[in-house]
């Protein structure tokens, strides 16, 4: 077997498929999802997901899923499946499936009798389209290929149900048809490399489920709507393609465009090219000039945060520098139009947040490590030295530095760290006042911006972040190192929260620290003994107050559980690097042991990809988004830092 590749075996067990999920993005924001038998389990799964800018910012499932029928001698054999009522699947396709390999473009196998059938998809890069391949790799008698689309057209957050509203009528086009059923959509184009019958059966396909829905408590079925089928002869070694996209294109051309795009896909033969894959499925360009970094799928967009945390892995990790400076073109002049006025930015969410101008630094500064200071000072000096002024002189509105040196930001209403997740509009974690990782990330950004200016030979301006980066160091280590070798989580006032939370690392892995060698050692043998786990960082101790380590059941549940006590693999990332820091070429072999619990998720979950979070507890079951900007990015990083080493 390959390094992604399943047998029958597993496909036809349907408690291990449907667990495995394949994303296929563009630069728009679109994307194809669905399991490995092709059976969707979300409502954000679907042939073609995409923006409809006219109706709202949100993506929309136009094509749900593409049955296919083989039929011989008269006999139909349907390769689709769909869940039902009671764990009811219909068609039962997945019977039919013999293999399914991921290593260069998703490719299914199916044998009926003396049919052996391939079905090939490409996602296209910069279009919304899908497009398949249909191969008969074998048959000894005349075969004939049907193909009915299931369409929902509807927002990715909500489901469709049979309905009068919906237009049932369709155009003829070049080899196919388009049709629209809503008002504000556009149409749904779905064409063929050969000319082909279209047979008008308009139809409605009730109380299809979606069980990954079910788990997470939300309304779980829908009615999709058929409106006939295809049908066309294939002939033994002949290649049939399907188009389906907003646009219209020539026939001629799907084939070709096909070709065009597989060619470019990175293989995914290793834990790295998975990874590498992975990263580029983020990048986002709604229009020529901009790009930026999804934080995740199927339902994130772009968020400050993690955009700098993930820019250094997406990009510089994987050798593509051009990549950072065009991401950095696009998130720089929006940070400065929030530091001019508080203006915030159509597309960066959550911009206003108060850690977001130092992670904006620490992004830039693995710019500098990867390329060259000098580069790094010429491109991005000038405004790391504006964030740091403008932070120093109490701009900011929710990050006030204090005379101790240390940044002080209030947490009580509004969840304004990573760990935001909120109940009856109240964060659930309410860090507030001094918080550890804003301040450990303070330090370093003044300790690399005296850097730069010493580049510049301001000794002037040298001497005074010195002097600051010296009273912040002390302030921190009296104000958050404790008598038990960790640090507190947040001091606010005369209230002090000892819980044990991975945030301290970074006061452990970041370039520049307050801490001394000792003192890190004691920090990260407690996150070592209390949070490592196989598939990330813990978000609580066990031992700490509070610990739900189980992201499962409704949505009020799994928010009490989203920081208390789940794993997050890019803490893992800092903390691995901590570890290098700390240990240097000693800690290797330990680091390449961590990581073998995340290459063994990437034939689970979404395969090839990371996803949001895990389970604190075993078997550190995956949760939440299927793939996770900031995971991927993270563990490229140390990847490449280990390439370094070696």
């Amino acid at each position: 077997m390959g390094y992604l590749k399943f047998d029958k075996t597993l496909l036809i067990n349907l408690e291990e498929s449907l667990k495995r999920e394949i994303l296929r993005t563009n630069r728009g924001g679109a994307f194809h999802s669905t399991t490995i038998v092709d059976c969707n389990t979300r409502k954000y799964h679907g042939l073609l997901v995409c923006p409809v800018p006219q109706l709202d910012s949100d993506n929309h499932v136009l094509l749900s899923s593409l049955d296919e029928t083989v039929i011989q001698h008269g006999a139909e054999f349907n390769l689709g499946v769909h869940q039902y009522s009671n764990y009811h699947f219909s068609p039962n396709g997945h019977k039919y499936v013999r293999q399914f390999e991921f290593e260069g473009i998703p490719r299914t196998t199916y044998r009926v009798g003396g049919v052996i059938l391939s079905k090939e998809k490409v996602f296209t890069a910069f279009e919304n389209r899908i497009l398949i391949k249909y191969t008969l790799l074998d048959a000894h008698s005349p075969t004939t290929l049907r193909l009915k689309p299931f369409l929902a057209f509807r927002n990715v957050n909500s489901l469709t149900y049979a309905n009068p509203v919906a237009n049932r009528n369709y155009t003829e086009i070049e080899n196919g048809i388009k049709i629209c059923m809503y008002n504000g959509y556009p149409d749904l184009h779905l064409q063929f490399s050969k000319p082909v019958k279209f047979v008008y059966q308009p139809d409605w396909y009730k109380d299809i489920e979606y069980s990954k829905e079910m788990e997470r408590g939300f309304p779980f079925k829908e009615d999709l709507f058929v409106p006939g089928y295809f049908e066309m002869e294939i002939e033994k070694n002949e290649s049939i393609y399907f188009s389906g996209g907003d646009t219209f294109i020539d026939a001629y051309l799907i084939s070709k465009q096909y070709e065009v795009e597989s060619q470019t896909r990175v293989p995914r033969t290793s834990f790295y090219n998975c990874l590498k894959n992975s990263a580029q499925q983020f990048y986002y360009r709604p229009t020529e000039n901009d790009a930026y970094l999804l934080a995740g799928y199927p339902w994130f967009k772009v968020r400050a945060r993690d955009l700098f945390i993930s820019m250094p892995g997406c990009s510089l990790s994987i050798d593509d520098p051009v990549r950072f400076e065009k991401l950095s073109n696009t998130a720089i002049p929006a940070l400065r139009r929030f530091m001019a006025d508080g203006s915030p930015d159509k597309v960066i969410q959550e911009i206003d947040l108060p850690d977001v101008l130092l992670w904006a630094i620490w992004s830039l500064q693995q710019y500098a490590k990867a390329i060259s200071p000098v580069d790094c000072n010429k491109r991005y000096g000038d405004f790391i030295q504006e964030i740091v002024d403008y932070v120093s002189e109490n701009k900011h509105p929710n990050l006030k530095l204090e005379p101790n040196g240390l940044l002080h930001s209030d947490g009580k209403g509004k969840a304004i760290t990573w760990m935001n997740s909120t109940s009856e509009g109240r964060p659930i974690v309410p860090r507030s006042g001094y918080i550890v990782e804003f301040n450990a990330l303070w330090y370093n950004a003044l300790k690399f911006a005296s850097e730069l200016a010493g580049l510049n030979n301001d000794s002037v301006r040298v001497e005074l972040l010195e002097k600051a980066a010296q009273k912040t160091a002390a302030s921190f280590v009296e104000t958050f190192m404790n008598g038990y070798g960790y640090l507190y989580d947040y001091v606010d006032g005369n209230y002090i929260d000892w819980s044990v939370r991975p945030n301290m690392l970074f006061a452990v892995s970041l370039d520049y620290s307050p801490l001394s060698r000792s003192q890190k050692r004691t920090v990260l043998n407690i996150i070592t003994k209390e949070l490592l786990t196989p598939k990330g960082i813990r978000s609580l101790s066990p031992k700490s107050e509070g610990y739900r380590p189980y992201y499962t059941g409704p949505q009020y549940e799994r928010d009490l559980a989203y920081h208390q006590g789940t794993g997050w693999p890019w803490l893992m990332g800092f903390y691995l690097e901590a570890y290098l820091r700390l240990y240097q070429y000693s800690g290797i072999s330990f680091v390449e042991r961590m990581l073998i619990g995340l290459d063994e998720e990437m034939n689970t979950h979404c395969i090839g990809s990371l996803s949001e979070l895990f389970d604190g507890n075993p078997p550190f079951q995956s949760r939440g988004a299927i793939s996770f900007a900031m995971n991927v990015s993270a563990i490229l990083r140390v990847l490449n830092l280990l390439k370094t080493m070696q």
